[in-house]
């Protein structure tokens, strides 16, 4: 008796170690299946903005990134400010596979509109619009280092920031 009992302990732990092991190893596939993996988190920094008048502030900047419970949306906040000027970007984006979009604001000068690009590896590139405004946005993520760049041919026409996580 003391034999099958052992030996059905024994099955018993080889078992859970089994079950353990394939959820770890499927929530371990839904992170690096997420287009958005490494984003989530409160991050800071500082970088440059370059306006369309050709003068550059140091700007300090501040982030946070939501990312949702299937992994495929993704809420961000990027609020950046020098000693006289600042923006305040938000976006609300989903994922397709690799392709993504949705939309986004910018609460200082009441500006809205789509965001549309890809997502994957760390690393986001997207093109947003509104009336009036268009730019290019890319966010890239290692780690707990992250570089964001925004292109426009607007009042902001370069912004270069380097934050991490904390």
């Amino acid at each position: 008796m003391k034999l099958f009992a052992s030996r059905l302990v024994r099955k018993s732990t080889i078992a859970a170690g089994v079950v353990a092991g394939l959820v770890l190893s499927a929530t371990a596939s839904f992170a690096q299946s997420s287009p958005f993996a490494g984003f989530a988190g409160n991050w800071s920094g500082k970088g440059t903005v370059s306006l369309s008048d050709g003068s550059t502030e140091n700007i300090r900047c501040r982030a946070s990134y939501k990312v949702g419970d299937s992994g495929m949306a993704l809420k961000q906040n990027l609020r950046c400010a020098s000693d006289s000027y600042k923006f305040d970007l938000s976006s609300d984006v989903v994922s397709e596979g690799t392709h993504i979009s949705g939309n986004w604001s910018e609460a200082t000068r009441n500006l809205f509109g789509s965001v549309r690009g890809r997502a994957g590896g760390g690393e986001i590139e997207v093109f947003v619009e509104a009336a009036g405004f268009a730019a290019n946005l890319t966010l890239r993520t290692n780690g707990n280092k992250q570089s964001v760049w925004i292109t426009s041919k607007g009042e902001i026409r370069n912004v270069s920031i380097t934050m991490v996580r904390g």
